[in-house]
């Protein structure tokens, strides 16, 4: 038995477009209790989805869960409007961390619980990612992984430390400690991102009962099917997971998932790549050679072309335009002023321009030769 279950986690208004498209869906897996738990709800700030798997003796993991996720969709739903978003999504995340430590100090049977948390929240300007412990969101475009979050556990410090691989610390059988999670400390630090996205992306939020079944690469792969319906792509991720947990023994994690596909543009455009970076740069060092190369090859062959084309002004040439420049700035009349300037001008013409006297014994060396 299955015991899934499968939301619709966006909704619009009938004049509205459709701007995001959202399911979700949580199994027990072979687990007695599911002590997952998945929240959306439409917000002053954007749609808010929220996925958190809980942890803890008897009934803490689902209780510490639960909790979670009623208090960061009603931390977002009730935030100052004149608040960032990124900020509303990290109090939202410490609201919900307090309200568990404080249920857990009241209820001494519930000590010890905690949750992971997930959330994403998002509208026309921006998508916002947090998470805490080793609950997953990912940004997925086309076919490749554009942003996955960087699982808060004890394997995956080793990972950042570069001493095992993704897919060892994925197998290790300490991969379920966890470094940091929502209920346990009075203060929690969450880590967060705004992130820009494009029509078509599809962000995933998904405990580690989806995740820490199958290389992430299949996963991907599974995640990636956008000839389906979302009900479809994640009834066949989830039967898949559930048919390799029965095939182990039985026994395995609860897995919740949910995914939201966007249908517009997000208005904060993503930064450039590395790679059209390194473009421009190479762009930019080749004008600035081919520039500093053709400034030499100018001044290298000016000095030629003054010798072959400027020949020296006669001096009565350049006695005559002083006589007439001193003329023409001493004269105080309108009229005159003009002609001493057209004089000039005509002056100036005949002597800046080429004599074909003086060119005709040149050309005839050059045909002797």
């Amino acid at each position: 038995m299955d015991n899934s279950t499968t939301i619709q986690l966006s909704t619009s208004e009938a004049n509205e477009p459709v701007r995001f498209v959202a399911y979700g869906q949580t199994r027990q897996g072979g687990r007695r209790e599911n002590q997952d738990s998945m929240l959306s709800a439409q917000t002053p700030f954007g749609l808010v989805v929220t996925v958190c798997d809980g942890m803890g003796g008897g009934p803490g993991g689902k209780t510490a869960s639960s909790i979670a996720v009623r208090e960061i969709v009603a931390g977002i739903s009730e935030a100052n409007a004149e608040d960032e978003r990124i900020n509303i999504v990290i109090k939202a995340v410490h609201r919900a961390n307090m309200a568990i430590y404080e249920t857990a100090c009241q209820q001494p049977p519930l000590q010890g619980m905690g949750s992971t948390a997930t959330v994403l929240l998002i509208n026309e300007e921006s998508a916002i990612v947090a998470h805490v412990g080793d609950s997953r969101v990912y940004q997925l475009r086309g076919r490749r992984k554009a942003f996955r979050t960087f699982d808060h556990s004890m394997v995956f410090d080793l990972v950042r430390q570069q001493v095992i691989t993704e897919e060892q610390a994925r197998l290790s059988a300490q991969s379920n400690v966890i470094t940091r999670a929502l209920g346990l400390r009075p203060q929690i630090d969450v880590e967060a991102h705004e992130l820009p996205y494009e029509k078509g992306d599809r962000f995933v939020l998904c405990t580690d009962g989806i995740h820490g079944t199958m290389p992430e690469r299949e996963l991907i792969k599974m995640l990636a099917d956008h000839g389906s319906p979302l009900p479809v792509v994640l009834d066949n991720i989830a039967t898949t997971i559930d048919d390799l947990g029965r095939d182990s023994g039985g026994g395995h994690d609860n897995l919740t998932i949910a995914i939201v596909d966007t249908k517009i543009n997000s208005n904060l455009q993503p930064p450039m790549s590395k790679q059209t970076k390194t473009i421009l740069l190479a762009l930019a060092a080749l004008c600035l050679i081919s520039l500093v190369f053709n400034i030499v090859q100018a001044c290298q062959s000016e000095p030629q072309a003054q010798e072959q084309q400027a020949a020296p002004l006669p001096t009565t040439t350049i006695d005559s335009i002083c006589v007439q420049v001193d003329t023409l700035a001493s004269d105080t009349s309108a009229a005159s002023r003009q002609g001493h300037a057209a004089t000039l001008k005509a002056t100036l013409k005949q002597a800046l321009s080429p004599t074909p006297e003086a060119d005709k014994p040149q050309q005839q060396e050059e045909e002797t030769k």
